[in-house]
């Protein structure tokens, strides 16, 4: 039985004349973490994009447990078991860390008016399971931020913004979550403590896998079991991290040639 998760096949995107993925084929297998690497414009959040459904490719298929990504909704994508981060911050600061949390889980809420304003015990008691289900998931980050749930997001540092984040991205329990550069804008000593706590969340949760996109080397050579290279929208290279490191083709792409 294939252990592949996720298989992109000739997969592009074009806007234009300008080609963001060229025929791009790759695959993710069930429980890897799988850095995504490559120098800026080399096609990386393209390909987040595509596959969460914010573009729709050009041409090729994204098959995920018998689903074809690239002709799927946003929605569908993520009722799927596909959720993402982003670069930038995507909080509601006004918002409490609860309700940012919820934001990531809301195909498993009662929307009803009804049992909204009627049923109130009812309400009372979902609200009672979720809360008690996003202070342990976030527990498993942070036990002071677990603490904390309902106080507004924009009153923690930053570390704990990207933890509410990735949060958020778990609680509807994905099976494969995609992180696009969760160190930027944080420490080096911010950025390993994220990473320790990733590593965490993978032993809680042995059936996820995670692509991550990140230029932080340290990183992807600590948390990935393999890498793929993209330079203008292309792969160039796939393997262990020592092996990438050490390609001429993945060295010229980011250092240029003499």
């Amino acid at each position: 039985m294939s252990n592949t998760l996720l298989a992109c096949d000739s997969l592009s995107m074009r806007f234009g004349g300008l080609v963001a993925l060229n025929q791009l084929s790759l695959s993710v297998n069930a429980g890897e973490i799988l850095g995504l690497i490559g120098p800026n414009g080399s096609g990386k959040t393209t390909f987040f994009n595509v596959i969460t459904g914010i573009y729709q490719a050009s041409e090729g298929r994204v098959d995920y447990q018998g689903h074809d990504l690239a002709r799927m909704s946003a929605q569908e994508i993520y009722r799927a078991g596909v959720t993402r981060t982003f670069q930038r911050s995507r909080l509601c600061l006004p918002l409490s860390i609860f309700d940012n949390l919820m934001i990531g889980n809301h195909r498993r809420l009662d929307h009803g008016l009804w049992f909204n304003l009627i049923r109130r015990d009812a309400f009372r008691r979902q609200f009672e399971e979720q809360y008690a289900k996003a202070r342990e998931l976030v527990r498993t980050f942070s036990a002071p931020l677990a603490e904390r749930l309902l106080e507004a997001a924009g009153s923690v540092n930053m570390i704990d913004r990207r933890r509410i984040e990735i949060c958020r991205a778990l609680i509807s329990e994905p099976t494969l979550l995609l992180l696009d550069e969760p160190s930027a804008g944080m420490t080096h000593e911010e950025t390993r403590e994220l990473m320790d706590d990733i590593l965490v969340v993978r032993e809680h949760m042995p059936g996820l896998s995670i692509i991550i996109i990140e230029h932080e080397m340290n990183v992807i050579e600590r948390i990935t079991e393999r890498c793929i290279v993209l330079n203008f929208g292309q792969k160039i290279c796939e393997g262990p991290y020592a092996a990438v490191a050490a390609d001429r083709q993945v060295q010229e792409a980011y250092l240029g040639t003499a």
